[in-house]
């Protein structure tokens, strides 16, 4: 299904870049256009997984630098029937993570320092697990093209708006505010169409691989609360990578609210508390979103910034 969703974007990003190119110089603008989305369409096949690690400057670790970490992910990924991912640290206070790849076999998994200091460790794990899902479910193609995509959009809407208009040299001002306000509503099409029903799929098989819903529940918890509290300063300077993390990063202002496209993050922690009671499981009360306990201590080590990562 995932692979026929992979199509359909790129598809649709092709049609879009030729309307643009025709609304701004006609057939040979389309032409032109239609070139420049095949040539990004490959380009973000290939290297989606990168762009969105070198925009949050993650760091790659091994067994040496993080080996709390990768050991925990080698685990999961045994479980979960996965070969060992990379694993990938960001050096941001805000507690997030998210994972990219073409395919399990080229996949990563990253997360914040913020996410090990904040977190318990089987909180972290039930974070990995859901992440690992992602890579199971065969998300993180269509999660990193299409946040490609998007800001490809965003640069096509600030292209049109500067340069809107054919057929003489004066700049058509209908043109130019049509492509400034339709290419970012096409981006939040293409996201909202991608990013509500994976996070509770993943969310389900994440907690079943960790094999504990509430540890996975009471992460999202603290992450939520976390993110109200932290703001992350390259999240908001790459909005598009926003659906990629288990909780939206973004503040919620202005454009951003155009990448909002996660569940409620309360929806999600009943559904999980309610999965725990299908395992036969106690549930417990998570700490409320926006609100981050204090109650027990990381089991990762200090909060400075040495750690198990190094």
């Amino acid at each position: 299904m995932n692979t026929v969703k992979t199509g359909m974007l790129l598809a649709g990003l092709m049609a879009l870049f030729g309307a643009v190119g025709y609304m701004l110089g006609g057939g040979t603008g389309m032409m032109i256009a239609l070139g420049l989305g095949l040539a990004t369409n490959l380009f973000a096949y290939w290297n989606s997984d990168r762009l969105a690690l070198a925009a949050h400057h993650a760091v790659e670790v091994d067994e040496r630098t993080a080996p709390e970490l990768v050991l925990m992910v080698r685990d999961l990924a045994h479980r979960a029937g996965l070969p060992m991912p990379r694993v990938y640290l960001i050096d941001n206070p805000q507690p997030n993570a998210f994972a990219t790849g073409r395919n399990p076999e080229n996949a990563a998994v990253a997360a914040t320092t913020g996410l090990l200091h904040m977190l318990s460790r089987d909180e972290v794990a039930g974070v990995m697990a859901h992440e690992l899902a992602h890579i199971k479910n065969r998300d993180t193609l269509i999660m990193t093209v299409s946040a490609t995509i998007a800001g490809a959009i965003a640069t096509l809407a600030q292209f049109g708006f500067l340069f809107g208009g054919r057929g003489d040299d004066r700049p058509n001002p209908i043109v130019m505010l049509a492509t400034a306000l339709l290419a970012p509503v096409a981006a939040m099409i293409i996201q909202m169409a991608i990013s509500r029903s994976r996070e509770y799929d993943a969310d389900r098989l994440g907690a079943q691989i960790c094999g504990q819903p509430t540890a996975l529940a009471s992460a999202l918890a603290r992450i939520a609360g976390g993110v109200a509290h932290v703001p992350n300063g390259d999240a908001e300077r790459h909005p598009a990578t926003a659906p990629l993390f288990i909780i939206n990063p973004l503040s919620g202002h202005g454009m951003d609210n155009l990448f909002s496209t996660h569940p409620a993050t309360e929806n999600r922690i009943a559904a999980l508390h309610a999965l725990a009671q299908e395992m036969g499981q106690e549930t417990r009360m998570a700490p409320r979103p926006g609100f981050v306990s204090p109650s027990q201590p990381s089991p990762w080590g200090s909060t400075t910034r040495r750690g198990p990562w190094g």
